[in-house]
């Protein structure tokens, strides 16, 4: 007998968050990227940016500075997570780098929220085993202190280019993500626009803004 394919209901995406870190160095500015080990079930082998799902204890983390208010208007839409989603974001980028935005107080993690800027949320595909609602900030590595190492969950941590990270082997919503990284360096003001929603329809790459 024939195996069948029985369809099945989409998996409910849970909440996420990611950081670019960026500095300029002369005339080109450099962004903080690592590689997923080949054990991942998620994006094995690929370069990302720090970041995970958002946990319990995000919602009731202390932190030092808020986020602007219109990030934090922007951020929480929808649903009302948006300390949740930038404490998570600079949470794993501790975790995964090392490097640390805000305090660390008495081995707990108070997080600076004041620099982060809003830029972009992405879903995965419908037809994925796992997925993410994922939002992807950006902040200035002057912000950040500590030394690069981290969990060894992202492995090669390097500051690259943004020329050299498109290069690598990344994913089309990091592709995205790059590119409009880019125009909010060169200018564009990430504030004043609409988020884009980086999602999928029918397969394929669909961004509405």
């Amino acid at each position: 007998m024939n195996n069948i394919s029985v369809a099945t209901k989409p998996v409910k995406p849970r909440h996420a968050a990611s950081l670019v870190l960026y500095e300029k160095r002369g005339t080109e500015y450099y962004v903080l990227m690592g590689k997923r080990a080949k054990g991942h079930r998620f994006l094995p082998d690929v370069y990302v940016f720090p970041g995970g799902r958002v946990d319990d204890e995000d919602f009731d983390a202390s932190y030092s500075k808020d986020l602007k208010p219109d990030v934090l208007t922007r951020l929480s839409k929808p649903g009302d997570m948006g300390r949740a989603l930038a404490t998570a974001a600079i949470r794993e980028t501790y975790e995964e780098t090392g490097l640390i935005i805000g305090n660390v107080v008495h081995g707990k993690l108070q997080a600076d929220l004041s620099p982060l800027t809003y830029i972009v949320r992405a879903i995965t595909p419908s037809h994925n085993p796992i997925r993410f609602d994922a939002r992807f900030m950006m902040v200035d590595a002057k912000h950040a202190k500590g030394t690069l190492g981290g969990s060894g969950e992202l492995i090669d941590l390097r500051w690259v280019t943004l020329d050299q990270a498109l290069t690598m082997q990344v994913v089309d919503v990091t592709e995205f993500v790059l590119e409009e990284v880019r125009e909010i360096l060169a200018g564009k003001t990430a504030e004043t626009l609409e988020i884009p929603l980086f999602t999928y329809r029918n397969g394929k790459a669909f961004i509405r803004r």
